[in-house]
């Protein structure tokens, strides 16, 4: 069976693309470029925002009816699919990547609460000077807009152990930079007795001429361990890149996000990095439009950009996500928050010029 796999979202997204790619290949399934010579297209979803619902379901509506579809990926645990797609054939999630080739023959739907875990497991690599490892899925967060927990539960940690031995076999592949990815990489540890600074060491220590990119982590638990990773950062195998997610510069925003740091946190994180190594390159996320927002907070975030001049920033419009708390608050008008997005754009943009 000829198929075609279209992927959406995050890093971790792609990852567990490459999964499907590498599981379905060796049960003898031929991966196709495109849906024109395809027989079947698994659409690896992604819903953290609305936005991205949107393009996803356009995505699948544009499908010749000719084509078996089957959805995975985070949508099926946030939204009914076939509400919006009435001819998907069967769905799957992030959970039960590994039992797709059963059900391609015959689809099915197919979901489980119990976490995969796919480290060490074939796989087809998108870029294959790169690899992209996760070391954890779930996070320890409740964020009162975030509907990512709904699809990928509570933070469970994958052994180091295994992931070294992943990262050692990438290197020895040929892989030149590997890109460590996971909901929440600072978290990384903390259901299993361990902690991100060791995990990174122990990568660190894989013999070869690599990278190590370290993906997105909150700022409570890079506070939590500053100086370790300061520390770790030094290390030539060490991209000079951190995201750090700050959301807003406001503590009460924060609060009501239930975020847990304060703008302080995120803001001794940059200081102490630049303090010890001035090329680092940070970027981060803002939600602008969360509906308890203010003018005085939006004046609160532009005050913390202005400040630390960073890297990158990555401005999200704030749309409530089904089943989150933050939906069911009163909502900003939709002109309101692209007023306020265009001032932080227009902000940074004059920051970063």
């Amino acid at each position: 069976m000829r198929v075609f796999v279209r992927t959406f979202g995050c890093n971790f997204n792609k990852r567990d693309s490459e999964n499907i790619c590498g599981v379905l290949l060796e049960r003898g399934f031929k991966i196709v470029d495109s849906v024109d010579d395809a027989e079947t297209v698994v659409v690896n979803s992604c819903g953290v925002k609305s936005v991205t619902q949107d393009r996803v379901v356009s995505f699948i509506n544009s499908l010749p009816r000719g084509k078996r579809v089957i959805v995975g990926g985070c949508l099926p645990r946030m939204v009914d699919v076939r509400e919006l797609c009435p001819w998907v054939e069967a769905v799957f999630d992030p959970n039960t990547i590994l039992s797709l080739p059963g059900i391609m023959g015959a689809p099915a739907d197919i979901m489980s609460d119990a976490k995969e875990n796919r480290l060490n497991v074939p796989v087809r690599r998108e870029d294959t000077d790169v690899a992209i490892i996760p070391i954890s899925q779930g996070c320890l967060g409740e964020c009162a807009y975030c509907s990512v927990k709904f699809a990928r539960g509570s933070l469970k940690s994958y052994a180091k152990d295994e992931i070294v031995r992943e990262v050692r076999k990438a290197v020895a592949s040929g892989c030149r930079r590997i890109n460590l990815t996971a909901q929440d990489t600072g978290c990384w540890g903390v259901d299993i007795g361990d902690k991100l600074p060791n995990l990174l060491e122990a990568v660190l220590a894989v013999e070869g001429d690599f990278i190590v990119r370290l993906g997105m982590a909150n700022p409570d638990f890079i506070r939590r361990h500053l100086k370790e990773l300061i520390e770790i950062f030094k290390s030539e195998k060490m991209l000079r890149f951190l995201h750090v997610p700050v959301q807003s510069g406001s503590d009460k925003v924060l609060r009501e996000m239930r975020r847990d740091y304060s703008v302080d946190d995120f803001s001794v994180i940059v200081k102490e990095f630049r303090k010890v190594i001035p090329e680092i390159y940070i970027s981060t996320d803002i939600i602008v439009g969360y509906p308890s927002e203010t003018e005085e907070d939006l004046q609160c975030t532009a005050g913390m950009l202005k400040e630390l001049r960073l890297g990158v920033v990555n401005i999200s419009r704030f749309g409530p996500r089904p089943g989150t708390p933050a939906a069911g608050m009163k909502q900003l008008s939709r002109e309101e928050i692209k007023r306020r997005s265009m001032v932080l754009h227009g902000l940074v943009k004059r920051k970063q010029l």
